[in-house]
C-alpha cells in the first residue's frame, strides 16, 4: 500500500493545484518512483489511498496502465484517515485472504531500501518489521535488546510513552502480520495515525526494527528540497 492521500501543505504552492503523489521529480511524478520500486522487487498488487485531488491521481493511474501494476484505488475523498485509518479501511475492503501481510510505505519518502531483503526478513521470522535507522531526529521509536518495539520518545521535550530504549528514527516503510493488521480494529477512532497503533499492540503482537545496511532516505516534505530531491532519486 502506497499512502498518498496527504494534502502535501509543505510542497505549496506546487499542491494547491495537484496532489502530493503527483509532484515531478526528474520527470516523474512521486507515485511513479514508488511504483516503479516496487514493481521491481515483484510486488504488482499495490493500493493508493487518495484523498487530495483524487481524479488527478485516479487517471495518471488509468493513463500509464498502473506503470505496469495492478492498482486499486482506496477513496478517502469524504475524510481523510491518515495513515492507520487508511490502513484499517484497505485491510476491511480489499484484503480478506487470510494470512496476507501488507507492505505500506509513504509516497513522498525515497529511499535506496533493498525490500527484496526486508521481504525476506519478514518471512525468515513471521512477524512484523518497522524500517528504522539511526538518522538523527526529535521524535524516536525505542527498541529493547531484542529489537522489539517498547517505546516512543521525543528528546527535545523528554517525554516517553512506553519504556525508553535503542532510539531508531522510523522511515514510514513497514510489513505488518496478519495478526497485527486485525488488531487495526482495536482503535476507536475512525482517523488515527500508525505510531500510537503501534504503541497500542507493541506488548501484545512483536514489532520488530528493520535496519537496513547502508540506508539512504530523503523525505520530500518541503517545496525547497525539490532540487535535492530530484538529484536524490536519480541517484538511487
Amino acid at each position: 500500500m502506497i499512502f498518498a492521500a496527504g494534502l502535501g501543505t509543505r510542497l505549496k504552492p506546487l499542491t494547491d493545484t495537484m496532489p502530493k503523489a503527483l509532484v515531478p521529480l526528474a520527470g516523474k511524478p512521486l507515485l511513479q518512483w514508488q511504483v516503479e520500486k516496487l514493481r521491481d522487487a515483484g510486488i504488482t498488487d499495490i493500493i493508493v489511498n487518495v484523498h487530495h485531488f483524487p481524479d488527478q491521481i485516479i487517471d495518471a493511474i488509468r493513463q500509464n496502465n498502473g506503470w505496469g501494476c495492478n492498482i486499486t484505488v482506496s477513496d478517502e475523498r469524504d475524510l481523510l484517515l491518515d495513515t492507520g485509518g487508511g490502513l484499517r479501511k484497505v485491510k476491511g475492503e480489499r484484503l480478506k485472504v487470510k494470512g496476507e501481510p501488507i507492505l505500506a510505505c509513504n509516497v513522498d519518502i525515497l529511499s535506496n531500501i533493498d525490500i527484496k531483503a526486508l521481504v525476506r526478513a519478514y518471512e525468515q521470522k513471521g512477524e512484523s518489521q518497522l524500517v528504522v535507522s539511526d538518522r538523527p531526529t526529535q521524535r524516536y521509536l525505542c527498541f529493547d535488546a531484542n529489537n522489539r518495539l517498547c517505546g516512543w520518545t521525543n528528546i527535545a521535550t523528554g517525554e516517553v510513552k512506553g519504556q525508553d530504549g535503542r532510539h531508531l528514527a522510523f522511515s514510514g516503510m513497514q510489513i505488518l502480520s496478519p495478526e497485527v493488521l486485525n488488531r487495526l480494529d482495536e482503535m476507536n477512532e475512525e482517523k488515527f495515525s500508525l505510531i500510537p497503533f503501534y504503541l497500542h499492540i507493541m506488548d501484545k503482537d512483536p514489532l520488530h526494527a528493520y535496519v537496513p545496511t547502508n540506508y539512504k532516505m530523503m523525505d520530500v516534505g518541503k517545496i525547497d528540497q525539490i532540487e535535492e530531491a530530484e538529484r536524490f532519486a536519480e541517484s538511487l
